[in-house]
């Protein structure tokens, strides 16, 4: 694997990590402003204060996750996206049952006052019944 490569999946795995950890300052760090995302509740476009209070007061929060089957293209030098499988456990915030998923992600980032950031996320729920 190219270290370009690996740097990002590094970075894409220090995001989830710091959803799980609740430690928003990381992931701050790691996001463009704006930023974009896409998912089941629909498309949006949020700013660092907005990220912080989908992560400090959302209902649900990322307990646990597994990355796999991750591919990144570099479509120009300063640009990486990243595609990849997820098995990820939610919790209501405050409670301890869990909820498993499986989702077909991507990350767009972006190369830009000398670091990586990440500019777009989707993720797709994944069909686990023909399985």
């Amino acid at each position: 694997m190219q270290a370009a490569s690996k740097n990002i999946i590094d970075l894409e795995r220090k995001f989830w990590q710091s959803m799980v950890d609740e430690d928003t300052d990381t992931a701050l760090a790691m996001l463009d402003e704006p930023s974009l995302m896409v998912s089941s509740h629909g498309a949006m476009q949020f700013d660092h204060d907005k990220y912080r209070q989908m992560a400090e007061h959302g209902t649900m929060v990322i307990k646990s996750f597994e990355l796999s089957d991750m591919n990144v293209v570099f479509p120009t030098e300063q640009t990486a996206v990243l595609t990849y499988h997820v098995k990820q456990a939610l919790a209501e915030r405050g409670k301890s049952k869990l909820t498993h998923q499986e989702m077909a992600d991507s990350s767009v980032w972006m190369h830009k006052g000398g670091k990586w950031v990440c500019v777009m996320h989707t993720e797709t729920p994944v069909d686990t019944t023909s399985h």
